[in-house]
């Protein structure tokens, strides 16, 4: 027997309720069977269809009854053929039961594994359907009685069902009552025996809705949750989440064609040579590995690396506890584990279960220290949050995050909109026509499905790279096809919606200014030689205000203000985001500026020139939170026209209306809306 194989029997509903489902039952199928081709080879998989013309069964011709449950394939091994059927499904035109199509798959599996003697093999009946068409009832008892019979075989027989009801949006011809029934019964098997029942309205979920491919769970801690030395719980820990990617192999077309042996496997040698003489080989016990610190190389041995390692004790401890809200969402790390109490073990269910809900009551998250093994290098820090259950039958748990150290957060320091001023902040048509349109793509309209839920919805990359894995396996050099048009829903906006609500988008487009940003790109000149250039960012935008430039064309970065575009360039040094040396840079290279200009000011052009360069500098200075950088600078240069006598530069500080930076407009300023008013220059007589 295979270690984790599958017995697997698809029971596909065909009448004509699923019609404009089965496009997209038809695609999961046929990406089901590709990801088994893939993974697990080994598995078997029967079809069995249901509300079709033709009846062809085995329970049929034994006792009668089971119309219109057709046995597509029976249970095999997967392989192309079995891929190709379900490319194109026939389109019923009876009722389906899926009632009956549930006994029959499960007899199929019955009949298999008994006879061959495989009872420990994983055995999974998948039902996709409408639930729409009526059940017939037994020939003895109420439905409900048969639905417990149907069960206690499943699970004498190690059984799991998967129902995935596809309705879309319901007209107003359905039989309500035929549906609410149907509901009831499936919700009896997931009382009485190991079955999940999935709604999905659209093709996107439905794609997600089935797990495609098996991963056998495995703990990656088995072992006391310790809340203090004296109390302990026994808990397994499970990946809750981790994120899947292909895996490809090197592959070798240097054996012979004939050899039908042949892995093709490609073997990676790695050798290490002298650089006095290349022709000589260094062995393993003549390396050693250096590390580097500053200008210079330190060798360690690993002799001297282990002893250096820090080997953590084995083991789970509580910390402490904290608020909720004291942890942020974006300070998780990694993937999400999930503690579970020792399965069969009650009091640890029970202990469990009572811390869970004791901190779901008082919003209290539990902060743990964590080594999984032994050997470990690092202690992981990280959260436990209370995951009480739902159903009766489901244990309460807790999901685990690791939290980062110090030296793991980023800090980045931007901006608030309340420090702004209030003519920069939305008003109230701009802010009802942002409202509209986060409105209108919202996820989660009332009376409708969530869109994009993570449960259901697959991820496009790894779909697309299975259908041209399985495309490329017929055909060596076919084309990459184009995305198919489900997945484009979850890569892309909904054009009809778009279409729809085309008005909304208008408004908003109407009530804010829309700029393209330059991209900044350095010269290969400057790369190369390190000349400074000054940047060609197109036509100069209003002097008084630091907008995006709208300019297609690709520039290069700017490291010193000129003559030509000062307040253009000093925009570009602002934007420059690589490292705080660049905003004090900008601000140096623009004070001396606007003080060269002030100088010389009794040109007219150089005079209008450093009002601008003033305007444009007061207002970085406002947007990266800098009040005083400006303020001192103003009073400097007022005072420095005062004492050379440039009373004309003072009169036209007063006729631009360039104040003080106040805390109306930045909170770190210290200085007052009224002291930034008095401050403005008024016209002093000339004194002859």
């Amino acid at each position: 027997m295979i270690r984790n194989q599958e017995g697997l029997v698809l029971l596909l509903d065909v009448s004509p309720p699923m019609h404009n489902f089965l496009p997209e039952v038809e695609k999961l199928c046929f990406m089901l069977l590709q990801k088994k081709l893939i993974y697990n080879k080994k598995d078997l998989v029967g079809i069995v269809l249901f509300g079709t013309k033709v009846t062809e069964n085995e329970l049929t011709k034994k006792v009668g009854g089971y119309k219109h449950v057709l046995v597509s394939r029976d249970i095999k091994v997967v392989d192309g053929d079995l891929v190709e059927a379900v490319r194109e499904l026939p389109r019923g035109t009876f009722a389906g039961d899926f009632l009956d199509a549930i006994v029959v798959g499960m007899d199929m599996l019955i009949k298999k594994f008994l006879l061959t003697k495989r009872g420990k093999i994983k055995k999974r009946l998948c039902l996709i359907t409408s639930a729409l068409c009526p059940t017939k009832g037994p020939y003895k008892g109420a439905k409900e009685d048969e639905i417990g019979t149907i069960a206690e075989q499943m699970t004498a027989h190690g059984m799991r069902l998967e129902c995935i009801v596809a309705r879309g949006r319901l007209s107003g011809n359905m039989n309500m009552r035929i549906m609410e029934e149907n509901d009831l019964l499936l919700k009896l098997f997931s009382k009485k025996t190991i079955a999940k029942t999935v709604y999905v309205e659209s093709p996107t979920s439905l794609l997600g809705a089935l797990r495609t491919r098996n991963v056998a769970p495995v703990t990656i801690f088995r072992g006391d949750l310790e809340l203090s030395p004296k109390m302990e719980i026994k808990v397994w820990v499970y990946k809750k989440s981790a994120e899947e990617l292909p895996v490809l192999k090197l592959y070798s077309d240097e054996a012979p064609p004939t050899d039908k042996f042949a892995t093709h496997e490609v073997r990676v040698n790695l050798q290490y040579k002298s650089v006095e003489d290349p022709s000589k080989v260094v062995p393993l016990t003549e390396r050693i590995k250096g590390y580097s610190y500053g200008p210079q190389v330190v060798p360690i041995s690993s002799a001297e690396w282990e002893a250096v390692k820090f080997e953590p004790e084995k083991g789970v401890k509580l910390l402490g506890f904290t608020d909720a809200s004291n942890i942020m969402r974006h300070y998780y790390k990694k993937d999400v584990n999930i503690f579970i109490a020792e399965p069969g073990n009650t009091k640890a269910i029970l202990a469990v279960s009572a811390l869970a809900r004791a901190m779901k009551e008082i919003n209290k998250v539990a902060i743990l220290r964590c080594v999984w093994r032994r050997k470990q290098r690092n202690v992981i820090i990280g959260i436990l949050t209370p995951n009480v259950s739902e159903k009766d039958s489901v244990p309460d748990s807790f999901y685990f995050n690791v939290l980062p150290y110090a030296e793991d957060v980023q800090e980045f320091q931007f901006p608030s909109f309340s420090n702004l001023p209030l003519s920069w902040q939305p008003n109230e048509e701009q802010q009802e026509a942002a409202d509209n349109l986060v409105q209108m793509l919202y996820l989660a309209p009332f009376g409708r499905e969530e869109a994009l839920l993570p449960d259901v919805t697959p991820n496009p990359v790894l779909e697309r790279f299975y259908r041209y894995l399985e495309l490329k396996s017929k055909k060596p050099y076919a084309a990459v096809p184009p995305v198919d048009k489900t997945l484009k829903t979850i890569t892309e906006p909904d054009p009809k919606l778009l279409a729809q609500n085309k008005s909304i988008i208008d408004e908003f487009k109407r009530q804010f200014e829309f700029k393209q940003n330059p991209k900044l790109k350095k010269s290969t000149r400057d790369r190369q030689s390190g000349v400074k250039e000054e940047a060609n960012i197109g036509e100069s935008s209003d002097a008084g205000a630091i907008n995006s430039v709208e300019n297609t064309s690709i520039i290069t970065t700017v490291k010193k203000i000129g003559d030509s575009t000062p307040i253009q360039d000093f925009e570009a040094m602002m934007s420059h985001r690589e490292s705080p040396e660049w905003f004090g840079k900008a601000i140096k290279e623009m004070k001396n500026k606007i003080f060269d200009l002030v100088q010389n000011s009794n040109e007219r052009d150089n005079h209008l020139k450093a009002l601008d360069c003033l305007v444009a500098f007061r207002k970085g200075c406002i947007l990266e939170q800098k009040p005083t950088e400006f303020n001192n600078f103003l009073l400097h240069i007022y005072k420095f026209c005062k004492y050379h006598n440039l009373n004309s530069f003072c009169e036209s500080l007063s006729s631009k209306e360039i104040m003080l930076i106040p805390k109306t407009e930045v909170t770190d300023s210290e200085v007052t809306e009224d002291e930034a008013r008095s401050f403005m220059v008024k016209k002093e007589p000339i004194l002859e």
